[in-house]
């Protein structure tokens, strides 16, 4: 006889309570050790902690002791680390883009109208020579919600313009998940189904509101070095040139094929076919690489029972080093909360695992990754070079940016409805009086924006959770004003610092919630699922069959 995961999953939870009644592990979290941890992470002598640089050598290093002081065994063979190949690629495109269109021949500049790079590492420029316009719809291919804006298209040696978000966002609450952004409404995903479409270049028509962010986020791409994976001999698909388009600039190509806006609206019509505009596009991009190498930190506690099933928590160690001076001269971007605190937090978590009695069932790993600010890249070559099989992992658990306003009565959950870990969390929370919120701009897919969405992407149910809102005694007003305040004046800039005063009651307490999610699952035998609707879904049923 089946019983459901959850009836399963807290039966045998209060079976884990009885035997460790000798060790109250909350007791192990404490507010001057997260506290401290942050402040050293944080400071200037890390240099802001950016892959390549003297401060990621100083980073690892100290985690690295850190997990060895504490107990834990190497992650990774006998080694706490995983090398992460990357490559740095820094593009100069050409300052325009020329347009022939059945209505003459003009130009788009480069900067205001569009900003475009390229993930190619091999070649030292990339042309568009008069390659073929293709508008392409969402530039989606979703089989589990019928929809293919490719189907019957040859888009080889073309460049497809595709809109931003998902199918019928704004428009049509019954496609997709309505104005829950899913993956395929991500930036990525367009990219990376044009390639495997075979497609040469790949525009993204820019929305303020579809997108989440201006058109001046896109222009920071603008000839800049940006940091990807080293896939040299992998074969892997990707488009010469990618990149955005402002809505302005797509009109004036419309127009110019004797299309309007009108078109961009057929796209939301489920049946819609990609219209090619007849128009060529040419421009070029210089490109230089250089291939470097930096790490994941890995350590693990072996599981008594079922050590070949694993419950993965992640947290990134990096963020943006040394830049641009800010207002007050400051130059290091520390990144205490982005995601120093993140990172404290892990070493949190691993003292309170390390103090467990008797040892957890299942083998617990930790994992701080690298270069999540460049694009998630060090949880991604885990994800596809994992020390672990997928088929074996229970789970993933994220921590990015750590609640530092207070004690909470919620979590915040990102991903509402993926799978069956939101709702231990829910009741984990309930035993501390607490609710699980969800973020309230579902639409922005912050889901698909931290490390634990490269595990989603291959199969492993992964959660992401932490600060709420609603403050305790001030409420969910100021909760979100705190949150606004941190994300106008401080994330991404150098005054995200270490301060004193941080109150991080909240933080404790979410990550005791953490903790017990993980401990569940720890001394348990289930296996949390995807839920039906979940893009992910499909990937972790065709592992299923393989688990030992």
């Amino acid at each position: 006889m089946k019983h459901s995961f959850l009836i399963t999953a807290l039966a045998l939870f209060f079976l884990s309570l009885t035997a460790n009644s000798q060790t109250n592990n909350n007791t192990i979290f404490n507010q001057d050790s997260l506290r401290k941890e942050i402040s050293v992470l944080a400071a200037d002598s890390f240099l802001g902690r950016k892959p390549f640089t003297a401060g990621e050598t100083k980073t690892i290093d100290y985690l690295k002791n850190k997990f060895q002081s504490i107990g834990l065994e190497p992650g990774n063979g006998m080694s706490y680390f995983q090398d992460v190949p990357m490559v740095n690629i820094v593009t100069e495109a050409a300052p325009t883009m020329q347009v022939q269109s059945p209505q003459g021949s003009f130009e788009l500049k480069g900067f205001d109208d569009y900003a475009i790079w390229t993930d190619q590492d091999d070649k030292p420029v990339i042309t568009l020579d008069k390659n073929e316009l293709v508008f392409a719809g969402y530039g989606v291919v979703a089989p589990e919600y019928n929809w293919n804006d490719y189907a019957g298209l040859d888009v080889k040696g073309k460049v497809v313009m595709v809109l931003v978000n998902d199918p019928g966002f704004g428009v049509d609450s019954t496609l997709f998940k309505g104005d829950t952004m899913t993956y395929y409404g991500r930036w990525t995903y367009k990219f990376e189904e044009a390639a495997r479409q075979g497609a040469k270049g790949c525009l993204i028509v820019h929305n303020t509101k579809a997108a989440s962010y201006p058109f001046s986020v896109v222009q920071n791409s603008w000839n800049t070095a940006r940091l990807h994976l080293d896939t040299r001999g992998k074969n892997i698909p990707y488009c010469d040139v990618i990149g955005w388009i402002t809505g302005d600039a797509a009109k004036r190509l419309l127009n110019a094929a004797g299309k309007d806006t009108t078109l961009l609206a057929q796209a939301n019509q489920r049946g819609f076919k990609p219209v090619p505009l007849n128009e060529q596009l040419s421009t070029s991009i210089k490109v230089t690489a250089t291939y470097k190498q930096s790490h994941n930190v890995i350590a693990k506690i072996t599981g008594s029972k079922y050590p070949d099933e694993y419950i993965i928590y992640t947290a990134h160690w990096d963020h943006l080093g040394i830049g641009t001076p800010d207002e007050r001269g400051d130059s290091i971007y520390n990144g205490a909360l982005d995601n120093a605190s993140g990172t404290a937090g892990l070493l949190e978590i691993v003292r309170a695992y390390k103090n467990l009695q008797p040892k957890p069932a299942r083998t617990v790993v930790f994992l701080a990754v690298t270069a999540e600010e460049q694009g998630l890249w060090g949880s991604a070559y885990y994800a596809q070079n994992p020390v672990y099989p997928l088929a074996q992992t229970v789970a993933s658990i994220n921590m990015d940016v750590l609640n530092s306003i207070g004690k909470t009565a919620d979590i915040t959950v990102t991903g509402a409805g993926q799978n069956e870990l939101e709702d231990v969390l829910k009741e984990v929370a309930q035993k501390s009086s607490r609710y699980i919120s969800f973020d309230t701009h579902p639409e922005a897919g912050y889901y698909y924006r931290s490390d634990h969405f490269n595990f989603a992407k291959v199969g492993v149910p992964a959660l992401d959770a932490g600060a709420g809102t609603d403050v305790i005694g001030k409420g969910k007003a100021y909760g979100e004003q705190m949150g606004e305040a941190y994300t106008n004046l401080h994330y991404h800039r150098p005054s995200d610092e270490y301060n004193a005063n941080m109150n991080l009651e909240g933080a404790i307490a979410d990550l005791k919630l953490l903790f017990e999610v993980g401990k569940q699952l720890a001394f348990s035998h289930t296996w949390p699922q995807w839920k039906t609707g979940s893009e992910f879904k499909a990937m972790r049923d065709k592992t299923a069959g393989m688990r030992k």
